[in-house]
């Protein structure tokens, strides 16, 4: 009777053993089916040899703001960047037009907002925005670089992405440059002695900017103290953010015609700026060893 009873018991353990394995089985198929697409989108990133340019423009301006621009960088290009314009809506959806060409290494893809207002509280929204969209992007074009560009307001939301969202990417995807042009770092502050809350967040929190990033901010030279809108010592406020963290940080003023805040992105010396420390080729697989010249201060006179 006793034999007969173990017989029993080994009978059921025996079966629900063969149950366990028949689900662990089964749930192993997508763990499998999940880390064999995770291992082949690594081999893809690592392989890419796009490196876009990331263009946000400042507030008030949409998706096209940089259309005259992107025309005096393609001028005389024998292979003119193609362009992809994102817009992301309040809610966070994205809509594109656009493309980017095959055979383009460096795209240009410009992100924009529907909430395209000015303030802290708006420009910490606005990177959470850029967010999303950098997401979708690194996801369908599985690019391991990128440069980006900011103009006003746009310098900004790079820059507190950089601190709070870049950290998500940085061990597949490395952002080798960034210029900010006109960014006012301080608002409207033309006393670095009276900080914004803006800049002393920056600050508190530059230890999470990339070591390896070289870093460009150029302000407009149209008098001495300004823009015309944004204070020198507003964008010169860039550096207590970016000065001994990054690989390099370098402040160039443009001076000469079209040297006014809104005018400076059609600028003849800040495309070719754009074109000699944006555009320039690299060789992306291995990762691109970067030099270690020092970068000067530099004037651009037209």
């Amino acid at each position: 009777m006793a034999n007969k009873q173990k017989m029993i018991f080994n009978k059921k353990n025996i079966k629900w053993l063969i149950i366990l394995f028949a689900i662990l089985f089964a749930l192993s198929i997508p763990a499998f089916s999940w880390m064999k697409k995770t291992n082949h989108d690594r081999e893809q990133r690592h392989k890419a040899i796009l490196s876009p340019v990331v263009m946000v423009p400042g507030s008030s301006a949409t998706v096209d703001r940089f259309n005259p621009l992107i025309k005096k960088l393609n001028k005389n290009n024998s292979h003119p960047h193609s362009v992809l314009k994102v817009k992301v809506s309040r809610s966070g959806k994205l809509s594109y037009s656009g493309s980017i060409n095959r055979g383009d290494n460096e795209p240009i893809i410009v992100v924009g907002f529907e909430n395209n207002s000015d303030g802290y509280t708006n420009i910490k929204r606005q990177a959470g925005w850029l967010n999303t969209a950098f997401n979708q992007l690194s996801e369908t074009y599985k690019f391991n670089n990128f440069k980006a560009f900011g103009h006003s307001n746009g310098g900004l939301i790079w820059t507190y992405w950089l601190e709070h969202y870049y950290s998500d990417y940085s061990s597949e995807i490395k952002m080798t440059r960034l210029m900010t042009l006109a960014s006012p770092f301080n608002f409207s502050e033309d006393n670095i002695n009276r900080k914004t809350q803006m800049l002393n967040e920056f600050i508190k929190y530059k230890k999470r900017l990339p070591k390896n990033l070289r870093v460009y901010s150029l302000t407009g030279g149209r008098s001495y103290e300004s823009d015309g809108i944004v204070p020198e010592a507003s964008v010169a406020a860039a550096k207590y953010v970016f000065q001994n963290q990054v690989k390099s940080f370098m402040e160039i003023t443009v001076t000469g015609d079209k040297a006014g805040h809104s005018d400076l992105p059609e600028n003849n010396q800040v495309v070719k700026l754009m074109k000699q420390y944006l555009f320039k080729a690299v060789k992306q697989t291995p990762a691109p060893a970067l030099s270690k010249d020092k970068d000067r201060n530099k004037q651009v006179n037209k």
